[in-house]
């Protein structure tokens, strides 16, 4: 089943529907030879019903308004011009600010397409007319777009909460235990802080060497103290907008004052303020708006459905068991299974999108890592940074392909894939980090929930 959604997607078919068709192929063949349980196939309709009802959910078109508004409000362009001035004279100053702009467009936005298609249009001519190596232009911008796949709100952590939910209970449900525990989408939010914020430091860091070991890679400019009194006083006009927003989202949820689907809506409605103050709010703003979050949600809950009936055949099909055998058996135990799951996503992260692959590989392997005792936001969020670490990664990651789309055409294809690799190298330290120190992620919800 696997192997024909790869070769479908390739030859070029909506995700959706190769998801869907393909396991309905399955399913009719299986029934015509008498090899499939049709029971799985009657559930269906109950599985569909649960998606449209489900009220985490909620939280992704609501998440995506926010960033849609964010983008048409102008705040993030503005953030970035007024950012990249005030670390005017520092060496690699303009790098570190595009690396903090982009961690906070992925806290405003959570859309990894969104983030790194603005910041490529934003900042990518103005650090190559500033004298900066492409090299390191390209692959700060990818990697730093990325960062709205682990940092909260992200929409990846939305729908990994609410898979890992099913998955724990699955999981409980197997070794005989009925517990009303889950696993909720503010835990793995609060588990990312950490992990999230320390790549963030890692990326700059890395950013800062560059700029003292080879200074014509990174190069940087003077202003007179008049350009710094002014420019910092549009860092504060800029800046405010959008921490309002990311504490009033982030912080709500954090404080227990909302769940992330109220936190979500407080999210859109404190965007489209921020246009309307900003004078940037107009009935074609609000009609763009609202047509991209349409199209979004729509793609995002059609891929719902048909992995929602792909996961119910191969469940029909016994692969739920064959799955649990293979992991058993596998040397190493719960680390072999767990490195070869990390292997298996992070090359899967090549040719599906992260809603494939959250709602059709996690629901298969993640109830069985769980009930060999891993933690589940522990393995949210590395399967989160281990898909972020993929979409870096040539020649097939989908940041690669964002950038390629709105960069300059004398920024060649090879340039791009040089910058990345180091940035590559530094997710490849986060996982490792992670893995050995697993209360980089457990810790903060431990404190905070107990």
């Amino acid at each position: 089943m696997f192997g024909v959604v790869c070769i479908v997607l390739m030859a070029g078919f909506p995700v959706a529907f190769s998801l869907a068709g393909t396991a309905l192929a399955f399913a009719f063949g299986g029934m015509l030879f008498g090899v499939f349980d049709t029971s799985f196939l009657g559930a269906t309709p109950n599985r569909l019903y649960g998606l449209m009802t489900n009220e985490t959910l909620i939280a992704v078109p609501l998440f995506i308004f926010m960033g849609c508004m964010l983008q048409q409000s102008k705040i993030a362009e503005n953030l970035l011009e007024s950012m990249a001035d005030l670390f005017k004279g520092v060496r690699g100053g303009l790098g570190v600010s595009v690396a903090i702009v982009g961690m906070l467009l992925a806290a405003s936005t959570g859309i990894v397409g969104a983030t790194v298609v603005t910041m490529g249009l934003i900042s990518l001519p103005t650090m190559i007319k500033r004298g900066y190596s492409p090299s390191l232009a390209t692959g700060t911008i990818c990697a730093t777009g990325t960062l709205g796949q682990i940092i909260p709100p992200s929409i990846a952590l939305v729908l990994l909460g609410d898979v890992m939910s099913s998955a724990y209970q699955r999981a409980q449900r197997m070794q005989g235990i009925f517990s009303p525990d889950t696993v909720s989408v503010g835990d793995l939010f609060v588990g990312a802080l950490i992990p999230g914020l320390l790549l963030v430091v890692l990326y700059i860091l890395y950013i800062v060497a560059v700029a003292f070991i080879k200074p014509s890679a990174a190069p940087s400019d003077n202003r007179t103290e008049e350009e710094k009194s002014a420019r910092d006083l549009n860092l504060w006009r800029d800046l405010t907008p959008p921490m309002i927003l990311i504490v009033a989202v982030l912080g709500s949820i954090l404080a227990g004052v909302a769940t992330p689907t109220e936190a979500a809506g407080v999210g859109a409605l404190g965007a489209t303020i921020l246009a309307a103050i900003r004078r940037q709010l107009g009935i074609n703003v609000l009609r763009d708006v609202c047509q991209q979050t349409t199209r979004v949600t729509c793609m995002v809950f059609l891929i719902l459905v048909g992995a929602a009936i792909f996961s119910l055949v191969f469940r029909g099909y016994g692969g739920d068991e064959l799955i649990h055998g293979i992991f058993n058996d596998m040397p190493g135990g719960v680390v072999g299974a767990m490195i070869v799951v990390m292997v298996v996503i992070f090359l899967l992260g090549f040719i599906l999108d992260f809603i494939e692959i959250t709602f059709v590989v996690v629901p298969i392997v993640a109830p069985v890592l769980l009930k060999m005792g891993l933690d589940p936001v522990w393995l949210g969020i590395m399967i989160a940074l281990n898909l972020q670490t993929s979409f870096l990664t040539p020649p097939f990651g989908f940041s690669l392909f964002y950038l390629r789309g709105v960069a300059p055409p004398e920024i060649k294809t090879s340039q791009i894939y040089r910058g990345v690799i180091p940035f590559i190298i530094i997710q490849l330290i986060m996982l490792i980090l992670l893995a050995i120190w697993p209360v980089l992620a457990t810790g903060l919800p431990d404190a905070l929930y107990g």
